[in-house]
């Protein structure tokens, strides 16, 4: 069968295209208005920011026939934002108007949680469909969403899903169908729903069970730092402290083949896959084609989300043209890439802000949240312990410490670094993830070079510092030994992930028995 998919050039289309192509089917994409009119099945694979979306789609006329195709009720899948646009208008973009082909409109979440609501959460089927086939019911599927919808027709409602609020996370009427989640990058239980969809010829059923409240999962995330070894091979390593070359033979550290590594963790269980570009040529990304190539042969087979850092910043190439880092950015997301890491760009970008009271608003941050949503936008932070007598000594965010200085200091502050821990700046952690925070960015991610190769823990008084600093999802890095590393940042922080590298890359620590541990000790983890 021959699946249409509307794909109106933001985000990454390509892993709902893998998946698709994965069971079997061909796929085709929206040229022309006509080629929505003459679909036998569309998918509408919305990532981004909805008014972004709903302009692209009018300047494109595909706003008429999208309609058309829809009151014929025809097969139709929308996914995140492709159920969103199904709604008269968003909070996110006043004045912009939807499709309306449903009564209702979207709205933010409270401010009182963490938004983006990033991670595996359940469902709550309130009837039968098509979908649920094969399904127990405690399945959790992928959310990364600031919005969500309400309908005025309460009969069209599917599935709903509990984060702070009740929200709707999945809508049908007829052969109209539309998720909040993301079926592709949802593992497993995503490829069923998928596959249940496209069948068409499935009779509706209900799961077999269905969970009084559902929970958000929290996430284990393997991380692969990727740079040229000494022979030019594109590898995976892993830095001491950030150093990764042996200490011995001086060699690039080894560890593995970066597309079969992640296929590795994503059949283990990882909840999301996060590719650190710490290589030479991440100066010239847009050449990158190593790195562009191992996304795209990773989207294949790893359908989970996949994060990509390391060079996205604007630059200029050898023949005086400049890129933003808009341009860098939509370059890895059409390669597989569901969200950017920005590290060093990002301090600058804060540095500037705090000398001049303003930034640029075309800056890396706010110029591709704008495009493709807050939730595409990681921040990377890289900081180290400053020690200090007291907090009068310095005009940084200071905490007091239960692990005194090498004088017995009991305050400390975190200070921001760049390239690669080298050079460090003045600014510190905590400001830095606050003006990232108002700047657009969605999450962050929240290293360590005390604790990195350590195996130490993570560094419990810097995550919860942060966390306690912002309002957006924070990814715990740098420092995870055993199992208990987690168990320990899970339940004396609000971190909502917790990523590692080397245990994973050695094998001292399978993830699915980390998360089997983590379960027994109370602490909610995904299956898929």
């Amino acid at each position: 069968m021959r699946v249409t998919v509307l794909d109106y050039g933001a985000g990454n289309v390509r892993s709902v295209v893998n998946s698709i192509k994965s069971l079997g089917h061909e796929v085709h994409f929206v040229q022309n208005p006509e080629d929505i009119i003459n679909s036998e099945i569309l998918v509408f694979p919305g990532v981004g920011a909805f008014g972004e979306m709903m302009n692209t789609l009018r300047e494109r006329s595909f706003v008429d026939p999208l309609i058309s195709y829809l009151k014929q009720n025809r097969p139709f899948l929308g996914i995140c934002l492709g159920l969103q646009a199904l709604f008269e208008e968003s909070e996110e973009a006043p004045g912009i108007p939807g499709l309306g082909f449903f009564k209702g409109k979207v709205v933010r979440f409270p401010k009182s949680l963490p938004v983006p609501h990033i991670g595996w959460n359940g469902i709550k089927p309130k009837r039968e469909s098509l979908i649920f086939h094969g399904l127990r019911g405690n399945e959790k599927l992928y959310f990364v969403h600031s919005y969500h919808v309400v309908p005025q027709d309460r009969s069209i409602i599917l599935t709903t899903t509990d984060y702070g609020v009740e929200f709707v996370s999945s809508i049908q009427q007829g052969n109209i169908i539309a998720t909040q989640f993301h079926p592709e990058k949802s593992g497993s239980a995503g490829l069923r729903i998928l596959k249940n969809f496209l069948a068409r010829s499935i009779q509706p059923s209900a799961p077999t069970m269905s969970p009084v409240q559902t929970r958000l999962a929290r996430r284990i995330v393997a991380c692969l730092d990727v740079r040229s070894d000494d022979t030019g091979r594109l590898v995976v390593t892993k830095g001491d402290q950030y150093d990764v070359r042996d200490r011995t033979s001086k060699a690039v550290r080894n560890l593995g083949d970066p597309v079969e590594l992640a296929r590795r963790y994503y059949d283990e269980g990882a909840d999301e896959i996060v590719f650190l570009n710490i290589t030479g040529f991440r100066n010239f990304p847009l050449k990158d084609m190593p790195m562009l190539e191992i996304l795209k042969k990773t989207s294949e087979n790893v359908f989970v989300p996949l994060t990509i850092g390391g060079g996205i910043r604007g630059y200029r190439d050898e023949k005086g043209r400049r890129y933003s880092a808009l341009e860098v950015a939509s370059e890895y997301f059409r390669s597989g890439a569901d969200k950017v890491s920005i590290g060093s760009d990002a301090v600058h970008i804060v540095e500037e802000c705090i000398s001049k009271g303003s930034v640029d608003p075309d800056n890396a941050i706010s110029a591709i949240a704008r495009v493709y949503g807050c939730q595409a936008v990681v921040i990377s932070i890289d900081p180290r312990r400053v020690y200090a007598r007291s907090p009068e000594e310095t005009k940084h965010n200071v905490i007091e410490t239960e692990l005194p200085g090498p004088q017995g200091e009991r305050f400390c502050w975190y200070q921001c670094t760049v390239k690669g821990g080298r050079e460090g700046r003045n600014v510190d952690a905590i400001t830095l993830a606050r003006v990232c925070e108002e700047l657009g960015a969605g999450e962050i991610l929240l290293n360590c070079i005390d604790r990195d190769g350590t195996n130490l823990g993570y560094d419990i008084e810097l995550i919860r510092a942060v966390c306690d600093a912002v309002n957006i999802p924070v990814i715990a890095s740098s420092g995870a030994g055993c199992a208990d590393h987690f168990l320990e940042v899970f339940t004396k922080t609000r971190v909502e992930a917790a990523l590692a590298a080397g245990i994973f890359h050695r094998r001292e620590v399978r993830i699915p028995d980390l998360k089997n541990y983590l379960r027994r000790k109370g602490v909610e983890v995904n299956d898929y």
